[in-house]
């Protein structure tokens, strides 16, 4: 096996301390916009570190190798329905500014792009 268990769970750890260095960054560049949109920009790269939490958690859990599909799957709806629901919440519930609650959805959304693409 090229790729063991133990490799997917430092990918995925890393790519969340990376979100929530990106979440940090973004709350604090809409902090010039006031605290809503930094509140919003903050919370919705969370949303998504949260999200991939759950979902590196729940594809690199221990298991045989033929569950390995439904456990990414699961993994990934877990994962989008945390995001949708953040945003719902971020959204309607405190009703946030959109723009940087997307702005910081995005932020986060591309560091998947880097990490995966930087692995090591």
């Amino acid at each position: 096996m090229l790729n063991s268990l133990a490799a997917g769970r430092r990918l995925a750890l890393r790519l969340v301390l990376w979100q929530l260095g990106v979440a940090a960054m973004a709350g604090f560049i809409f902090l010039i916009q006031g605290r809503r949109a930094a509140l919003a920009a903050l919370a919705s790269a969370l949303a998504v570190a949260l999200g991939n939490a759950l979902a590196g958690a729940r594809a690199f859990s221990p298991g045989g190798a033929g569950q390995a599909l439904a456990r990414l799957i699961l993994g990934t709806l877990l994962k989008w329905a945390v995001v949708f629901t953040g945003l719902y919440v971020i959204l309607v519930r405190w009703q946030l500014p959109p723009a940087p609650a997307i702005a910081g959805l995005i932020l986060a959304v591309l560091v998947n792009l880097f990490a995966l693409r930087f692995k090591q």
